[in-house]
């Protein structure tokens, strides 16, 4: 093991400047045993590094290798396995653990005490060793008694020389071996001899120190009896010791008790502490004061001061009985007393809240009546906000009640209710007896004015109560164009007398104060219902807090009374209402106005009702104001009860505008014309006309325009249809003119108008009407010249079949003598004789309001100027070079034309 181990200083570490300390000849555990060395090592250089090597010989030669290489600082545990028994193997924890079994156990345990060894001069890490002996890591020299001479001297010694830490020589001891190296002068030569003669020095030296020792026997002698008192002394001084020591005793058993007492108090103490945390506990959130108590009981709930008092303690009665009790305090008496307190006052204070706010409902409900006739009167309805206002101090109350005793919450909110709905139905009810009233007398002064019999007021009254409980379905409602007969006359003045005279009023028949007046009339109706609802609603909300919770769901009963209405009520049965889940409180809100103002929707579709009666065109204002509400109503709150109703009574506005459009197109399609009369201007045209005008200043600022559009495209085509149906089985008046002065008077009104969805009908009603007043015109100019245009159609005809126009004179029946013929019987004078006659027929046909005459008159001069022109042309290509013309010129035509309008 020496030579190996100097062969791999000399050959490994030498050069890298390394000492070798410690050696062991291992191979890994459990394998092939191939065998190599693990090699302890420092560097000779400062700081000094501490390393593990492994050392393999090489497989091509008798030359040693590095093969991996541990620094010491990274071994975290030495294990050797067994500390008792001799067994080779041992683990080394670096990055992982390896496993090795030694040659034998000395070189394991020389090995492991020279890493101890290393670790604890230069590293100073906790390194674990398991499983080591002790003494192992504590006394060296032991270890080395186990291994033989040899291989101590090689391992062991060379460790020992190796750990220890090279020192030079001092100057005097430098001096000292000089010195003897010079007395000696053959110890460099023979130093067996100079081993010899230190040995002999040595053997004086020793003999001088034993005469030394048996020179000092009587100094020994003195110390020993020195050591014997001092043992006396010590004797002494342990018994004094041992007698303190029992006063020591006694002392710290009196310590002991007074510590013991000391804890008891402490205990005591902090049980006194933690006691009186709960007794304050107790007193301070569940002690309520007299003065609350006091108004609990016996407070005043009608002035403010008491209100707020009771405020006061109904909070703090709250706060106490919520309090949270913390384990155990529900077991003693003092709060099991209390919590009875409690509930006592909270049921006496509940039961007088209720007993009170229901005397309040029921003085409201019957003190109410006796103002109504004064808000009759004046067609508006009172006003209930000193009644909010003065229930708005018990708000607060309300909301204790709500989280107290839901029940009797629920009560209160029954009889509010119940109460209400009566109120406000008398209310309703009379001051929509007044507006029909009204509305009925509108009527009556309309027709006084046209001269129709006049209905008294208890008639109309009665009238109206009929209406009211038919909810809105009213049979045989009039319109503008009730069926009406076209009686022969000679103006449009007659027509309109003659329809004064229908059984039914027409639209056009209302003067338009009156309509105004209804308007007025109507939006007044719903500006005092507006408010009304409004007030109501948030007035609901604010008193019920059913706007801070998620849900609440309490049933709300029935009233008792039942309105005799016809079986149209819109009240809820009390199975469905149980039956219902409200899924939030604005659900509750709204069908708690629903009971209450259960009326409202009854009483305004029979007000709709009776002014359809009244006059079909009323829907046009009713149409208007109500969307207006309603798109109110929706941008304050869409899900609003106000919104709903009014939105559902405007369904029933929209279906009457509905059938008035289609009683009106109804009608055009019954209308009768005279055989023995001139048409002129249809009836339902000027009823259009009126319609349009009407219309176009009630929708003038309207949200709801697009419902007046498809109405104004439903009736101006069952105008065009009619217009064209009348002038078909028209006899009297010529097809043309039925249709020119029709379309002519609805192509000025679309125009005057500017209805801009009615475009293409104004282009359309201007295009027949250009058609027809041509086709008039040119069938009207056949007749003057009759013989003329009959002869001139023969020639053309013969050029059309093929006959050369320079040979149509050769033709027996068109030759020049029969042209001459035929010119001579039309001279100025008989063309002017049949101008006039047609003047007067076409002023026979048309009617004066359009005042079409002149234009007719004017197309007539241009179309015969034209045929003049054309039979000229005729005469010049058919008959060259004879020398025939007209009995007349054209300027001679425009005198005629001239003359006969002026004269007419």
């Amino acid at each position: 093991m020496t030579a190996i181990k100097h062969a791999l200083q000399r050959d490994i570490f030498t050069p890298n400047d390394e000492r070798l300390l410690g050696i062991v000849n291992v191979c890994k555990a459990g394998k092939k045993k191939k065998n190599c060395f693990l090699c302890a090592t420092v560097t000779t250089e400062r700081p000094v590094q501490v390393k593990v090597v492994k050392v393999k010989k090489s497989d091509k030669g008798d030359f040693y290798k590095r093969q991996q290489t541990w620094e010491l600082r990274d071994l975290t545990e030495v294990d050797a396995k067994d500390a008792s028994k001799e067994n080779p193997e041992f683990d080394l924890h670096f990055e992982k653990v390896y496993r090795w079994v030694a040659s034998s156990t000395a070189e394991k345990n020389s090995f492991i005490s020279c890493i101890w060894k290393l670790n604890q001069r230069y590293l100073r890490k906790k390194v674990e060793f398991v499983n080591v002996s002790s003494q192992l890591l504590e006394e060296l020299p032991k270890a080395e008694e186990s291994v033989p001479s040899g291989e101590s001297q090689s391992v062991a010694g060379g460790d020992e020389d190796a750990l220890d830490d090279y020192q030079e020589l001092s100057t005097r001891e430098e001096q000292d071996i000089e010195g003897m190296m010079e007395m000696c002068e053959y110890a460099v030569s023979n130093a067996e001899a100079f081993a010899e003669q230190l040995s002999r020095e040595l053997q004086v030296l020793d003999g001088a120190n034993i005469q030394s020792i048996m020179a000092s026997e009587k100094q020994v002698n003195i110390l020993m009896q020195l050591l014997d008192e001092a043992l006396g002394e010590v004797d002494t001084i342990e018994g004094k010791l041992s007698s303190y020591e029992e006063m020591l005793q006694s002392v710290k058993e009196q310590m002991d008790q007074i510590s013991q007492s000391n804890r008891l108090i402490q205990i005591s103490n902090t049980n006194n502490v933690k006691l009186l945390d709960e007794i304050q506990f107790l007193v301070n959130y569940m002690d309520l004061s007299k003065g609350h108590i006091r108004a609990l009981q016996e407070g005043d709930l009608t002035s403010p001061k008491g209100i707020e008092a009771c405020i006061n303690a109904s909070e703090a009665l709250l706060q106490c009985m919520n309090v949270a009790l913390r384990p155990g305090h529900d077991k003693l008496m003092a709060v099991i007393q209390q919590q009875l307190l409690f509930a006592e006052l909270r049921d006496t204070f509940a039961r007088r809240l209720t007993n009170h706010l229901n005397n309040v409902f029921v003085h409201q409900g019957h003190d109410q009546s006796s103002t109504l006739s004064q808000h009759t009167a004046e067609m508006s309805l009172p006003k209930h906000s000193p009644l909010h206002r003065d229930l708005l101090r018990y708000s607060k109350l309300m909301e204790w009640l709500k989280n107290t005793h839901r029940e009797k919450y629920e009560g209160l909110s029954r009889t509010y209710v119940d109460y209400m709905s009566r109120l406000y139905e008398r209310e309703i009810k009379d001051f929509f007896e007044v507006a029909k009233i009204k509305m009925a007398g509108t009527t009556k002064e309309a027709k006084g004015k046209f001269a129709t019999l006049p209905r008294k007021e208890s008639a109309l009254k009665q009238e109206t109560e009929s209406l009211h409980g038919s909810s809105g379905k009213l049979t045989g409602s009039t319109s503008s164009l009730n069926k009406l007969t076209v009686q022969g006359s000679n103006s449009r003045r007659s027509q309109s007398s003659s329809l004064l005279d229908m059984g039914n009023m027409s639209a056009s028949d209302l003067d338009v104060a009156d309509r105004t007046k209804f308007d007025k009339i109507f939006e007044q109706v719903l500006s005092e219902l507006e408010p009304l609802c409004l007030a109501e609603q948030d007035f609901i909300s604010k008193f019920f807090k059913l706007q801070q919770h998620p849900t609440v769901t309490p049933p709300l009963a029935q009233p008792e009374t039942e309105e005799a209405d016809g079986g149209m009520s819109s009240r809820i049965p009390p199975q469905a209402e149980h039956r219902q889940s409200l899924s939030s409180e604005k659900d509750l809100v709204r069908l708690m106005m629903n009971k209450i103002f259960q009326s409202i929707e009854t009483e305004l579709n029979s007000l709709i009702a009776l002014g359809d009666k009244i006059d079909s065109f009323n829907s046009l204002y009713m149409l208007v104001k109500m969307s207006h509400h309603v798109w109110t109503a929706e941008n304050v709150d869409p899900a609003s009860y106000l919104s709903t109703t009014l939105g559902n009574v405007l369904v029933t506005v929209k279906r009457n505008f509905d059938k008035c459009i289609s009683g009106q197109i109804r009608q055009m399609e019954e209308v009768k014309i005279s055989k023995k009369s001139k048409v002129g201007i249809l009836p339902f045209v000027t009823g259009f006309e009126e319609f349009a005008e009407l219309a176009e200043t009630i929708f003038r600022n309207a949200e709801r325009r697009g419902d007046l559009d498809k109405a104004y495209v439903k009736l101006i085509r069952a105008v065009f249809m009619n217009v064209e149906k009348v002038a078909n089985e028209s006899q009297k008046t010529p097809r043309d003119v039925v249709m020119m002065e029709n379309f002519h008077h609805i192509f000025s009104t679309l125009s005057r108008l500017k209805i801009s969805c009615l475009k293409a009908e104004r282009q359309e009603a201007k295009h027949k009407y250009t058609d027809h007043l041509q086709s008039h015109v040119i069938n009207s100019l056949g007749q003057p010249l009759e013989k003329l245009n009959h002869f001139f159609e023969g020639v053309e005809a013969r050029v059309a079949q093929g006959v050369r126009e320079e040979e149509v004179s050769y033709q027996l029946a068109f030759n020049k003598q029969e042209l001459r013929k035929v010119i001579k019987e039309y001279p100025g004078k008989e063309v002017k004789k049949g101008l006039d006659n047609l003047y007067k027929k076409v002023d026979k046909h048309l009617c004066e309001e359009e005042s079409l005459l002149q234009v007719v008159w004017h197309s007539m001069q241009d179309e015969f100027i034209r045929q003049y022109k054309h039979f000229e042309d005729l005469i010049g290509r058919c008959y060259p070079g004879s020398g025939i013309t007209m009995e007349f010129t054209i300027q001679d035509m425009l005198e005629y034309f001239s003359s006969i309008a002026q004269s007419h």
